[in-house]
């Protein structure tokens, strides 16, 4: 009998089975790396409290904007007037909250109007393509051949008995600002429209409809998603600057843009805050939605990570 000594060989461990591991899609990758940004996390603060100032401004104050006395104008700030008076006796602080509901719902609504609209003439432009597409995009070339502002003014020059609805703000930017939103999904539609599940649906006998809106949109929102914050921000920012023009709401309304306009001459009388407190909240408003756009962009865009 040999004297070999026999090794007895340890069992191997058994191996620990990890649980699957969860793959994040596209969204729900640029959410989870959307609120570890600080940046993100401020402009969304600033712009809640404004959305919620011009859905409920009575919760921020209990005055009325248009209850003026001429004997307080110039009043100073004081604890019962947090932004004092301006040369109408009007308490500022009221008129700022109240002029915070104009500036915020025509930039909404507008963002709204022009995207839907932007996105059907844009899909039909792009799924189709031939003489539909020809004629989309020598549409969209003459639109972009006036300057926004320009057009908005001519259409609201026009349409002089505004008053204080905010709807013909909204049909002059609609007009000029659904070009963008079609471009966009124009060149998405073009390029996924040969795609293998294009195709597949295609074949099982799904209509056009369907394949355009139920297959090829959901995969194109990303770049329209990302523009929405900055369109926002610039519809905002538009609707200041045709009332700073006078082609905006008319009085009794109080926006921004209106507060900025009448108070211009006021910053020489000695009272640079009547100008200063509508252009800050102006400012935030715009910066806001304007930092949250380009985050949004960028957690969105694959290239940029």
């Amino acid at each position: 009998m040999s004297d070999t000594q026999t090794i007895e060989a340890t069992p191997p461990t058994a191996p620990v089975k990890a649980g699957p591991e969860k793959v994040r899609g596209l969204w729900s990758d640029a959410f989870h790396d959307l609120r570890k940004r600080p940046q993100v996390l401020v402009c969304s603060a600033v712009i809640l409290l404004l959305i919620l100032i011009a859905a409920f401004p009575s919760l921020f104050t209990g005055k009325d904007p248009r209850d003026c006395q001429l004997e307080r104008f110039f009043g100073a700030p004081s604890a019962d007037a947090w932004f004092g008076y301006d040369q109408y006796g009007c308490d500022y602080f009221a008129m700022t909250i109240y002029g915070a509901r104009p500036s915020i719902v025509v930039g909404l609504l507008a963002t709204a109007t022009t995207f839907i609209l932007g996105a059907v003439i844009g899909s039909i432009a792009g799924y189709f393509g031939g003489w539909v597409d020809a004629v989309i995009s020598r549409t969209i070339d003459v639109f972009n051949s006036i300057p926004f502002v320009l057009g908005a003014i001519l259409i609201l020059a026009i349409w002089r008995s505004a008053g204080d609805t905010v709807w013909p703000l909204i049909l002059a930017l609609t007009v000029f600002g659904w070009t963008g939103g079609a471009r966009i999904l124009r060149g998405s539609f073009i390029e996924a429209r040969g795609l293998d599940y294009v195709k597949a649906a295609k074949s099982l006998g799904a209509s056009d409809s369907r394949v355009m809106f139920r297959h090829i949109f959901p995969n194109a929102m990303a770049p329209i998603v990302s523009l929405v914050p900055l369109a926002i921000g610039a519809y905002i920012e538009a609707e200041a600057s045709l009332s700073f023009l006078g082609l905006g709401l008319k009085p009794p309304a109080v926006t921004w843009g209106s507060m900025i306009s009448n108070n211009v001459p006021e910053v020489l009388a000695g009272h640079p805050r009547l100008l200063i407190i509508p252009a800050l909240f102006l400012l935030s408003a715009t910066i806001s939605f304007a930092l949250l756009g380009d985050a949004v962009r960028d957690a969105l865009d694959p290239k940029l990570k």
